[in-house]
């Protein structure tokens, strides 16, 4: 047979997918390095596809990882994996030697697409490879200020921790999109295109602590043309003045958070890690000030803010922001607040952020306040009040107890699973505990059987044992109830039992 029918047989394996095909045309002599009829290669084609297996095969056989797909250089299969997100393809191309900062057009680099795209784990999959955190791209742009420009905190962090340098540029650009409809701004860049039948559709996606819009043109159902933009513009900001020294106003960065009015997403936790690092007077009293307005919002976060505030660096855990120095004064003076908070808050997610800063704090002031909202309406505040308690309630609280008992048996699947993490790891001991602990080793959720075997494992409860010997035989050897499992083998004081606990091979794994 032909080389390049052997070929055209390697692009049809590629295409469909089918490893072995792949195997056998190599084999048959078809060459890694073999392009298609436009000039792309297979090892291109493997890469933008999403194939890491074909990938592996192709650069076993000797496929260039640097090779282009066309005579000007572009179509790096690097670049195309940095486009699309593939991980598992990335890792090969760089483990077989792929340079990370070649160009498949001037400046248009794999970091050059990643920023764009908002891959932040393929940033820090190019950026431990050696690429450089501050080679400018098209036009001179730094790598910074495009992932500013994209509304990527993720990407703004790797290029931090791998040593990008901090610009007043990157700030700008970002502080630019802060409060920027970016959705109609994005139509408006699509407004150019005109054509019969087109209509214009947007979605919003939640990923990577923002939100993801995506403006697309469409005609007849296919894709003409589409854009897309993050909108953590406002975190970006907050992480780059961090970075550059920048004290921004306390009211400012409440504002950020507010506008995104989301406590999960990144504007709002970045702003508080910025504020809660500080850990002074000042930002003591504006968050007091925000505790007694009437908006539910404010309060929520002015709790979020408290939460952290005057812990030592240990227990100070915002992603990306400075150790907190602490301040011996403000616990003292925070805990009431949020116990006043809790009490006097009608609003759920009020309350929710109030228990969290009091279990935060670790005050066991906060305990009472906390327990008064167990029975609660909505399962995340009961949820917040499972994990607040959590090495915080003492093992003689006989009330405490009784309330984490009732919250093993909560209908909600989260509050069930941290409600059973306390009560095992509290100090309490008795026949209602372990009877609590034993029902919930019937439980649907394997994480939640895993907790209960643990606590009774602990306390020296036969009953432990087949429950461990179930999830070590039936559960994903990387997953959290197989882990637990494996932890809970310490307690097990009979030495035939933990010996045949160990000897357990997973059944289906």
């Amino acid at each position: 047979m032909r080389t390049d029918e052997l070929n055209g047989e390697l692009f049809e394996a590629l295409f469909q997918g089918d490893d072995d095909a792949v195997v056998r045309a190599l084999r048959a002599g078809a060459a890694a390095e073999a392009a298609d009829e436009d000039g792309q290669t297979a090892l291109y084609a493997a890469a933008s596809m999403n194939r890491p297996g074909m990938v592996r095969l192709l650069l076993a056989a000797g496929a260039d990882p640097d090779r282009p797909s066309d005579a000007d250089g572009g179509g790096l299969p690097l670049c195309g994996a940095a486009v699309w997100g593939r991980t598992e393809v990335m890792q090969a191309l760089l483990a077989a030697g792929a340079r990370p900062d070649l160009e498949e057009d001037p400046g248009v680099r794999a970091l050059t697409w990643a920023c764009r795209q908002g891959r932040a784990e393929m940033v820090d999959l190019l950026l431990a490879a050696g690429a450089d955190p501050d080679l400018p791209g098209p036009g001179g742009e730094s790598p910074l200020v495009t992932a500013a420009r994209r509304g990527s905190p993720s990407c703004v962090r790797a290029l931090l921790r791998h040593g990008a340098r901090p610009t007043r540029e990157a700030l700008a650009e970002a502080r630019g999109w802060i409060g920027v409809d970016v959705e109609a701004r994005l139509r408006e860049e699509l407004s150019g295109m005109d054509g019969e039948g087109l209509q214009t559709v947007s979605r919003r996606v939640e990923e990577d602590g923002t939100v993801t819009v995506v403006v697309e043109l469409i005609r007849e159902g296919g894709l003409v043309a589409g854009n897309e933009q993050q909108t953590g513009h406002a975190a970006v900001a907050t992480l780059l003045e961090t970075a550059l020294g920048t004290r921004t106003p306390a009211d400012e960065l409440a504002e950020r958070a507010l506008r995104c009015g989301d406590p999960d997403q990144d504007d709002w936790t970045e702003a508080v890690g910025a504020l809660q690092s500080r850990a002074d007077e000042e930002t003591f009293r504006a968050a007091a000030a925000w505790v007694g307005t009437e908006d539910p919002l404010r309060q929520a976060f002015a709790a979020d803010v408290l939460a952290g505030l005057g812990l030592p660096d240990e227990d100070y855990g915002a992603d990306g922001a400075p150790g907190n120095p602490g301040h011996a004064g403000l616990p003292a003076r925070v805990v009431p607040l949020l116990r006043e908070l809790a009490r006097e808050a009608g609003d759920p997610e009020v309350i929710r952020a109030a228990v969290a800063g009091l279990g935060q704090q670790r005050d066991p002031a906060g305990v009472t306040e906390i327990l008064r909202h167990a029975g609660h309406t909505d399962p995340e505040v009961r949820f917040g009040v499972a994990v607040a308690l959590h090495g915080l309630l003492p093992g003689d609280h006989t009330e405490g107890v009784d309330a984490v008992i009732g919250l093993t048996r909560d209908k909600d699947d989260g509050v069930r699973d941290w409600a059973t993490t306390v009560l095992a790891d509290t100090g309490a001991d008795g026949p209602a505990v372990r009877q609590a602990l034993a029902d919930r080793l019937a439980d649907a959720v394997p994480d939640i059987e895993a907790e209960a075997a643990r606590g009774l494992a602990m306390r020296q409860d036969a009953r432990a044992v087949e429950a461990l010997a179930r999830i070590l035989a039936d559960e994903d050897p990387e997953g959290y109830a197989y882990s637990t499992a494996e932890q809970a083998l310490e307690y097990v004081t009979d030495e035939g039992a933990r010996r045949r606990l160990e000897a357990t091979v997973p059944r289906s794994h």
